[in-house]
Formats: C-alpha cells, structure tokens, sequence
C-alpha cells in the first residue's frame, strides 16, 4: 500500500500535474467516479495518500474545513460506503428532469428581470437619474452584484448540500453564519467601488465632478449592496435547505431564484434610496458620509464571523479578485446603458436591458454550478487531472458530447427563445418600454439574445475545468466572471441591436414622459 502513493506524490510535487495536462477534447466521464473510493479506504490507510496528494492544492485550509466537515457528516467508519452513491446523482438527471426543475425558476427569474426592466423604465424619468446620471452606471454593477455575491452562495451552498457538507445542524449553522458575514464584507466592499468606478465612468467623458454627487452614489451603493444582500443571503439559505427537503438539486433552482428577486428587489432599493437622499441634498448633506460610515464601521463584526468559519476565511482571504474585476465589467456596461438610456433612437433600453442580462446571467450561473459540483464529487480542486483536461474545448465537445454537462447545456440554450418570447409578450401586454414589437426587431433581439447565451454556456464551460485545473473553486471564482460577462455582452449586443435597426428604418417609438 505504501509503494502506490509515491509516484502520484513525485508527479504532484515536480509537475503539478492537473495544471500541466495538456489540451484534450474528452469530456468528464464516468471512470474516475469508482476511484475515489481508492483513496479513501475504510480502514483509514487511503488518508495519508489523500492529504499528500493535496500539499500543492491552493486552498489548503479550505480542504482541511471541507475534510473535517466530511469526517463529522459520515457517521459510520466505512468512508467509501456512505459516499459511494452520492456522485452518481447528476449522471442520473435526463435532458427532461433538468428541464422540468430549470423551467419553473427559470420563469420566475425571468418575470422578476421582467419586473426590474419595467421599474427602471419608469424611474429612469426620476430627478434624480436625470441630474445625477451616474446612478445608471450603478445599476449593472449592482444588479450584477447578485451574480458576484448571491449566486456565488448559492452555488457555494448548493455544492456544500450536495456532497453532504449541510447534513447536521452544526455544519449547517456553521455554513449559514460564516457565508452570511462573507457577503455582508463582500457587498460593502464592492458597494463602495462600484460607486467610484461611477463617479469615475461618469467624470471621464463630461470633465464635470461633484462631490455631493460622489457622496450621494458612495452612500446609496453601499446601502443598496448590503440590504440587498442581506435579503438575498436568507432568501438562499431557506431556498436551498427546501430543496435537499424535497428532493430537487439545489443547483437547478437556486441561482435562478436568487437572480427572480435579485434584480427586483436591488434596482427598487436603489431608485428609492439614492432618490431618499436626494432630497436631502440641499438640507443634510452630512447624511451621506454618516450612513457610508455607518455601513463601514459594521466590516470589522463580520470579517472576525467570517473567519470563524473554515468554509469561509480562505474566500475572505481569496475571493477578491473575482468580485472586484466582474463589478469593472459590469460597470463598463453601465457606461454603455447611461450613454443610450437617454437617446430617443435607443428607446426601449431600459426596460429590455435587465431582461436580457438577467436571462443570460441566469442560464450561465446554473451551467456553471452544475459543472462545478460534477467536479467536486470526484475529488478537490486541482487534485485530479482527469477530471479537468479540457483547456480549449471544442464547441461540439461542449455542446454536442453525450456527457450530462453536455446535456444541460443544451436544455439552457433551448430555453432562450421561448423564455425571451413570453418575456417580451409580458412587456408588450404591460405597455412597457415606449416602443413597438415588430418582427424584425423579435428577430434581431433574439439573435443577439441566443449570441450571448451560446458565448456564456462555451466561456462556462472552459473557464469552469481551467479553473478547476489550477486549483481554483469554481463556486467561488467562475460565476461572477461569467454574469459580469453576460450583462456586458447583453448590453453590448442589445445596443448594437437598437443602432442596426434604427439605421434601417424600423425602430417605430413612442417615447413617453
């Protein structure tokens, strides 16, 4: 027993095998899920082997939690038996399951960007989104901040409930107060930066500051970000405990839902609280600095829960980078909405643009999630390079492949069109968005509405394995890269949409007050 490990352990040490494997067109299949068991003997032997194997991994602490959750969920000592029958789970899912648990939040979701287009389109005429513009930058960036921060629980948590880490109720508090602190941290952090990346976005092209103005966007962004989340963060948690209840895979409904509510829920915190405290610009400017105070005076209370919790403090540590970039994309296409909004020949952006981020956003986060707990049923991140080979997959590999991940993407990408077509008769019945659905405009929406999707679920697929590849968790690095990505490429694409049908003649508006 003591002679197998060696090889795997020079291979780890010299070449950091996962990593250094080259490029490969085969997909993740169903072989290595029988080794696992190798590892993990039920005498204990396989441990040794397990902890060396993981020296080079980057989230060493991480693992160490996840093993010691692991240990205390198990109740027997035959390691093998009681998580043999848990990875064949997702492999057991037809291409009519995924659909049937993806449709119904795939459609409340839907309707809840629906809800969020129609409240930008008429706060949009608001005094304070006429003369602090700016706060249109905000709202991709903290619109997508659900992607950075409530999808990333929710995945986190979904793949935490799926290989058994949320069994007990110790675990359970444990993963709810630790992930809790986290986005709390998370939200006002990045709160704070989208909003000077707005001041800047918005000084760049004018030559104009105000530092009323900068104040008013610092305080009604952190606010926004943290009650949002506060909500989101519970709405998650009670979402994803029903699911393991019920008998449905928290990855299929979890994200969707977050996003129902998210868009909803942040963009009417954000008209009403930046138009609250506009109307106290000229009485109690001293408010915004306190409330920005008040909200960054509560960090210190929930980075020392964070650290509390194992599952947590490698992320608080770690996961920076990720939120922090996909705020910048996002807000990148704030500057492309705030630059539109206002055009009469773009009439209609407001109301679509959540839409089609939203879905987008949505589809992409459920793709990646499920990726990423196929993955982590066999193994830790960057311990098995079997299980992430794929470093440029081909498009038929991804979408084309008979492997369940295969299969799900292509149950997403049906979902587009006739998702996006009740969503537009919903806002043609509601007499939303100043503007007329003609059929070459169905046609040109769709397109870049089936665009977006099909570059998310390929950009998903490959950044999902290179990730895993590199040590990297997905849950906690992929998804707000991709829904950062998915609302530029939503904005983009709509906005090129509107300008090639204003040039050819067909945009008939009617611009409303």
């Amino acid at each position: 027993m003591s002679s197998k490990p060696e090889p795997k352990d020079v291979h780890q040490l010299n070449g950091t095998g996962p990593s250094a494997s080259p490029c490969s067109s085969d997909g993740p299949g169903r072989e290595p899920l029988a080794g696992t068991s190798e590892f993990l003997g039920p005498d204990g032997a396989g441990a040794e082997v397990v902890i060396e194997s993981r020296a080079n991994a980057k989230g060493v602490r991480e693992e160490d939690a996840l093993l010691e959750n692991g240990s205390q969920s198990n109740e027997s000592d035959d390691v093998s038996t009681d998580r043999g029958p848990a990875p064949p789970s997702p492999l057991k899912e037809t291409s009519f399951s995924i659909g049937l648990q993806v449709l119904f939040p795939f459609l409340l979701a839907g309707f809840g960007t629906v809800a969020a287009g129609m409240v930008l389109d008429i706060v949009q005429h608001w005094e304070v989104f006429q003369k602090v513009t700016e706060v249109f930058i905000l709202v991709p960036a903290l619109l997508g901040l659900k992607g950075n921060l409530e999808m990333t629980l929710a995945s986190r948590l979904s793949t935490a409930a799926n290989i058994g880490h949320m069994d007990t109720p110790k675990e359970l508090w444990r993963m709810i107060t630790g992930n809790m602190a986290l986005i709390q941290v998370q939200a006002t952090v990045v709160g704070f930066l989208a909003s000077i990346a707005a001041v800047v976005f918005g000084w760049i092209p004018d030559g104009h500051f105000s530092i009323p103005h900068a104040f008013l966007l610092c305080a009604s962004s952190v606010a926004t970000a943290f009650i949002a989340s506060l909500v989101l963060g519970m709405i998650m948690i009670g979402v994803i405990i029903g699911s393991r209840k019920i008998g449905i895979n928290p990855d299929n409904v979890a994200t969707p839902i977050a996003a129902s509510l998210g868009d909803l829920i942040t963009l009417a915190l954000l008209s009403g609280i930046s138009w609250g405290l506009y109307l106290e610009l000229n009485h109690w400017r001293y408010i915004y600095p306190l409330v920005c105070a008040f909200f960054v005076a509560l960090l210190p209370v929930w980075v020392v829960l964070a650290r509390r919790s194992p599952a947590t403090r490698e992320v608080l540590y770690s996961g920076w980078e990720p939120v922090i970039i996909a705020m910048a994309i996002s807000s990148v296409g704030g500057l492309i909405l705030d630059k539109t909004v206002s055009d009469p020949n773009f009439a209609g952006m407001a109301v679509f643009t959540p839409v089609i981020n939203g879905v987008g956003g949505n589809l992409v986060a459920v793709q990646a999630s499920r990726i990423s707990t196929f993955l982590h049923m066999n193994g830790m991140p960057g311990e098995n390079s079997e299980q992430a080979p794929r470093r440029c997959p081909s498009p038929c590999t991804t979408f084309f492949s008979p492997d369940v991940n295969s299969r799900s993407a292509r149950v997403l990408f049906l979902l587009v069109v006739p998702g996006h077509l009740v969503f537009l008769y919903t806002i043609s019945c509601m007499q939303g968005g100043h503007t007329t659905l003609t059929l070459i405009f169905i046609i040109f929406y769709m397109t870049a509405a089936l665009l977006q999707v099909l570059i998310l679920l390929y950009i998903a697929d490959w950044m999902v394995h290179w990730m895993w590849g590199r040590g990297l968790d997905p849950d906690n690095f992929s998804i707000p890269y991709l829904t950062a990505l998915g609302d530029l490429l939503g904005t983009g694409l709509l906005a090129l949409s509107f300008h090639v049908l204003w040039l050819i003649g067909d945009r008939d508006t009617d611009v409303g007050d």
